[in-house]
């Protein structure tokens, strides 16, 4: 019987351990290191990893519960709320890849498809960011409209941030709150 319990516990520290391992190669569980320079692009870029890295707790492991609950009947869920926060994740992807917006078809994907995807559109957008000399080059496309950067700071990156503050709310409300572990002002996880 001992022999038996000491197995399950061994299986069960075994998954929860790969678990931890395959989120740790999703990015954002940390905030990277910073760079050596300031500069426009390293500073925009730690902006847009700063968000990563809020996104990545607060979307952390989210139930069911978690993802149906809304404030109120007039506001979004969190689901809602986190497919808004994709939309502007590739609003802020397409920027540095200078590709034009689209309001096209809607994907259909799951609540973890979406979270991975948003997370690496912002690893993409902040690596780019990262290296560049002249982020004024990254306007935000919709159809012929080309906006200025700057948008860009206030809009889609200030604006997701806001929701993810929004979702941690929530998920304090719903039962499930953030790894109280998670450090914001460090970008790390105590262990």
């Amino acid at each position: 019987m001992k022999y038996s319990i000491y197995l399950l516990a061994l299986f069960m520290s075994c998954i929860a351990f790969s678990q931890e391992q395959k989120e740790e190669k999703i990015p954002y569980y940390e905030v990277p290191e910073y760079s050596k320079e300031f500069t426009a692009g390293t500073m925009a870029a730690r902006m847009v990893d700063g968000l990563g890295f809020r996104f990545y707790w607060a979307s952390h492991e989210l139930t069911d519960k978690d993802l149906t609950y809304k404030l109120n009947e007039d506001g979004r869920s969190t689901a809602e709320t986190i497919d808004h926060i994709y939309d502007l994740s590739k609003i802020i992807v397409n920027s540095t890849l200078k590709k034009p917006n689209s309001r096209g078809d809607k994907e259909e994907m799951t609540y973890e498809e979406k979270r991975v995807a948003t997370l690496k559109n912002l690893k993409t957008a902040a690596d780019i960011l990262r290296q560049s000399d002249d982020i004024s080059e990254f306007k935000i496309i919709f159809g012929e409209q080309k906006i200025p950067f700057w948008n860009q700071v206030n809009g889609p990156i200030a604006d997701a941030i806001w929701h993810c503050g929004q979702i941690a709310t929530y998920r304090r409300a719903s039962g499930n709150p953030i790894n109280p572990k998670v450090n914001h002002f460090t970008g790390k996880v105590r262990n």
